[in-house]
């Protein structure tokens, strides 16, 4: 079979990435742009399709007749037509679980630095202040310890539960919030309101979904009565960045640590670039997932997929 790995470039140099066990033909790019004509260009003789972003419309989907599986090198499936796929009868694979370690660890990177004024104190050391000061330390942002801090995790999940496990070897005290506007399911978890309301640090691992869209906005910030820190390792979308910008401006909430934006890359409007010398918010470049071991195991379970589906479909094509 025939494989078009559209664009390799999302992972980082020195990642083997070799052709799984089936595939005779493997084209690869490191990027392909958001075109229709490219894609179907570079895909017209292609049994699969592995991406990591490209957006696969349906148009492109009903054009190529020997299109047989999209495997996704990600979790997240939104780049994709799904009933375009179920339409044309292509599968459509995704990957989960390969950054069980990453993203927790990435999680409290951005936290500790927030929490820390990490980057405004590096700043300090490397422009000369500390030294301009004399003091044989310097404190003028506080450092806040999480130990004895209340954690609001949003979305729990595999990666939701690790944060939980750190964040209690740290001494937090940790919430799972149920869904906006329902009764707790069980004793795990706290309405949604109230974990608002409680949280000194509210950390967001959902998914992006009509539900989740804008989350956090100005409905919902007015409700956080601690001046938390939040922290996105979901998507740029559950935040409404005007709204959050606002929020920091008016000290409603005391920072804000993302590794996702709205757009990717982050657009030169986007307002949360405003808030960039801020000495707690943190940005990173969607890249929480990405540690050298996640992107090994990433592809190892792709490959497995890959090789599983073809070995069906030829077995069941005799």
């Amino acid at each position: 079979m025939q494989a078009v790995f559209l664009d390799k470039g999302t992972f980082s140099d020195g990642v083997d990435l070799p052709a799984p066990t089936g595939i005779s033909d493997y084209v690869i790019y490191d990027d392909t742009p958001k075109d229709n004509e490219v894609i179907l260009a570079r895909c017209k003789d292609a049994d699969i399709i592995i991406t990591n972003k490209v957006q696969i419309d349906a148009d492109v989907i009903s054009k190529l007749p020997n299109l047989k599986l999209i495997q996704l090198t990600a979790t997240g499936m939104n780049n994709v037509d799904q009933e375009a796929c179920v339409e044309h009868n292509v599968a459509l694979y995704n990957v989960a679980g390969y950054a069980v370690k990453s993203v927790p660890e990435h999680t409290f990177m951005l936290m500790l630095t927030a929490m820390r004024a990490g980057i405004y104190y590096h700043q300090k050391v490397a422009d000369g202040t500390w030294q301009a000061n004399g003091n044989f330390c310097l404190l003028d942002i506080p450092l806040i310890d999480l130990e004895d801090k209340t954690l609001g995790i949003i979305g729990v999940g595999t990666i939701g539960k690790r944060v939980t496990e750190i964040a209690r070897a740290f001494g937090m005290t940790v919430l799972w919030a149920e869904h906006q506007a329902q009764t707790p399911r069980n004793d795990d978890y706290t309405a949604f309101d109230e974990v608002l309301a409680r949280a000194d640090v509210l950390s967001l691992h959902c998914p992006l979904n009509e539900q989740t869209q804008h989350l956090i906005n100005k409905a919902t910030l007015a409700k956080m009565t601690k001046q938390p820190l939040i922290v996105n390792v979901a998507r740029g979308g559950v935040v409404d960045s005007q709204a959050l910008t606002d929020a920091i401006n008016n000290k409603q909430v005391i920072g804000y640590a993302s590794d996702v934006f709205e757009q990717e890359p982050i657009v030169k409007d986007d307002p949360l670039l405003t808030l960039a010398n801020h000495p707690r918010v943190i940005f990173s470049p969607h890249n929480a997932w990405g540690s050298k071991s996640a992107q090994e195991t990433l592809w190892q379970m792709l490959s497995n997929q890959v090789a599983d589906f073809i070995d069906s479909h030829q077995n069941a094509n005799g």
